[in-house]
């Protein structure tokens, strides 16, 4: 399956666990190739007992079973004929227990195809090195075979057409009316018993290196404790052009040159990544894709949905994540907006005074405006606060309401999403703040870059409450800014990061949906403990979520000034090599002060990560409590 747009995502589906594939013909691009002989052939990187071998490791659940990449032979500049043979020998030679039988003698070549193919597992079964190779997971490198012409290139030929062998390449036709979106891979997500071992085996073998670190005791939900750390080619050779020096931001959409796989682990007994490790082994937890404009392909999947009755659902994220309306809130007033009665709101004082203040949030909650969490419903309208209010104000507070009407309402409908704006500023429009809000988008800040993110419920799942894989779906949103040049600056791939606030948001989330659904089944059951029980276990979870919040902007503020310190330092000392003399001074000058920056973000990075610890400490008390009071 393709989605539109040229290097978009392929995903192959099999369960043909009883019949090797040997009857296949394979790409358009070989026709003149004998069809007889191609027909022969045996796949075996499509072998049944691949699929077989799959259900067994990972207790006959769906999933993720192999994770492909292309390998050509132009890397990173330099012109390597056979990169396949350097991946091989690195295995063979640091990781051998990881070469699968059939790949024992080397990469296996497909010339009918114009293509070579070799495959490893893709995890230990424990410590790296010392465990056998858990045999569920492969990671599949292909490449095309080199052809020589009389037109080939001085770098000793063409590269031939890269398809996986075996597979027929059939035009994808997508009605003119379907609109559908193009959506590119963007990072594949694995859940392992040993994080460590699987970053040093992608090191050893890929020369990945580690990007970004979500470290113990920063992610939690309750009980549940993971580690997670980001790897990757560290900006290698792009599919469009050279990444390291940034690309263009329609290229940045599409290119498939950055690999990310991050990589997670269980710290504790519960949550959702112990339970994915125990129920169903190691492997690939989520597949993230970009998308041009993710409000409306969100939007169109949940109008599909609701038309239809199928298709992605989404997790429930806590309104509280966007804003809620709070009295300090109403007292405050919106800041540095304008009200819609005409009065600055950039005040040195109070907006409305308190006792006001509280009556009109009484109004709010006893008029049905209000959910039980305090959020707005996303429906009302500036009619509908007006007349509810209007109606029940009391006679002490009249004048005062009346008179600054206008402020209250927009303050009250702000509300929806204060948080987001908080962040966002203007950036963004009040009518697509709402339909963030309304399709649960997470929105996440990286210096000047957006991330906005959405996940998908589990999907590859026969029985509800059993743990599945999913799927991510992200927009990433680069600056604008403009170089010396005076044209919009190049922008790397992975602008925006990847969402260190909403990574913990995630996390909760899952929890949050998997009590939401406790919950659900005790009321259908009339079980009116295991209610207040899996009730109780979601307030906790958007408590935890809404302290951690704030939390997690310091972290993420101060992770970016320090990148951002730590690069100016690099350009600095990368120009001093070119400078006079009498100006290698003044660069020293500036080196010495942008270090000082980053010691200073590094330890605000530090102190905030401290009390995101005490916070998780907390509540992982207070579900502790809560489980032993069962």
């Amino acid at each position: 399956m393709t989605t539109t747009g040229d290097d978009g995502i392929d995903d192959e589906c099999d369960d043909n666990r009883n019949n090797d594939v040997e009857v296949i013909t394979s790409s358009s691009s070989h026709d003149e190739c004998d069809d007889d002989a191609r027909r022969h052939h045996h796949y075996h990187h499509l072998d049944a007992s691949n699929v077989r071998r799959f259900y067994e490791s990972h207790n006959d659940r769906q999933g993720v079973a192999v994770l492909a990449f292309e390998v050509h032979p132009n890397n990173g500049g330099g012109y390597i004929n056979r990169p396949l043979d350097v991946i091989y020998e690195r295995y063979e030679r640091m990781h051998p227990k990881l070469i699968p039988d059939e790949y024992g003698s080397g990469p296996i070549a497909y010339p009918l195809d114009g293509t070579r193919v070799f495959e490893a597992y893709a995890y230990y079964a424990g410590e790296k090195g010392v465990t056998s190779a858990d045999v569920g997971t492969r990671l599949r490198f292909v490449e095309p075979i080199v052809v020589q012409s009389s037109t080939s290139s001085s770098e000793g030929g063409k590269v031939g057409r890269c398809n996986i062998p075996g597979i027929v390449d059939v035009p994808a036709e997508f009605p003119p009316s379907s609109n559908c979106h193009p959506a590119y891979f963007d990072h594949w997500v694995s859940n392992v018993t040993c994080r460590t071992g699987f970053i040093d085996t992608l090191e050893d073998v890929l020369s990945f290196v580690p990007i970004v670190d979500f470290n113990a005791g920063v992610v939690a939900a309750g009980e549940a404790q993971i580690e997670s750390t980001v790897t990757g080619n560290n900006g290698g050779g792009s599919s469009s052009s050279d990444t390291t020096n940034g690309i263009d931001a329609d290229d940045a959409l599409m290119d498939q040159g950055q690999i990310y796989l991050p990589i997670n682990n269980a710290l504790t007994d519960a949550g959702h990544v112990y339970g994915f490790l125990r129920e169903i082994g190691q492997g690939v937890q989520h597949v993230a894709s970009r998308v041009r404009d993710i409000v409306d392909f969100v939007q169109r999947a949940n109008d599909n949905r609701i038309m239809f009755g199928e298709g992605f659902a989404f997790l429930s994220i806590p309104r509280s994540y966007y804003g809620i309306l709070t009295v300090d809130m109403l007292v405050g007033g919106i800041s540095p907006r304008r009200r819609g009665d005409g009065v600055d709101s950039k005040m040195t004082g109070e907006f409305l005074s308190a006792d006001c203040a509280v009556a009109i949030h009484d109004i709010c909650t006893s008029g049905g405006l209000l959910h039980d969490d305090s959020s707005l419903v996303l429906d009302a309208t500036e009619d509908m606060i007006k007349k509810t209010i209007d109606s029940r104000i009391s006679p002490v507070h009249l004048e005062e309401y009346i008179e600054k009407r206008g402020g209250i309402v927009e303050t009250i409908l702000h509300s929806r999403y204060v948080n987001l704006y908080n962040l966002l500023r203007d950036h963004l429009s009040e009518e697509t703040y709402v339909s963030i809000v309304r399709n649960q988008i997470l929105v996440d800040v990286q210096g000047e870059d957006l991330l906005f993110q959405i996940f998908t419920s589990n999907i590859l799942q026969r029985n509800s409450g059993d743990e599945a894989p999913f799927f991510e779906f992200i927009q990433r949103v680069c600056s604008e800014c403009i170089g010396p040049d005076g044209c919009p600056r190049k922008v790397k791939p992975g602008c925006g990061g990847f969402g260190i606030r909403n990574f913990l948001t995630l996390f909760l989330s899952i929890e949050v949906t998997k009590a939401m659904l406790e919950a659900s089944s005790a009321r259908a059951n009339d079980d009116i403990a295991g209610y207040t029980f899996a009730q109780r276990k979601v307030d906790i979870f958007t408590q935890q979520l809404n302290e951690s919040n704030p939390l997690l902007t310091e972290i993420s503020d101060a992770m970016t000034k320090e990148g951002m310190a730590r690069e100016r330092i690099a350009a600095l000392c990368l120009r001093n090599v070119a400078v006079e003399e009498e100006e290698k001074e003044e660069e020293k000058d500036d080196v010495e002060k942008w270090k000082v920056i980053m010691e200073m973000e590094s330890l605000a990075k530090s102190r905030a990560s401290e009390k995101l610890m005490e916070c998780n400490l907390k509540y992982q008390t207070l579900m502790k409590e809560l489980r032993e009071s069962q």
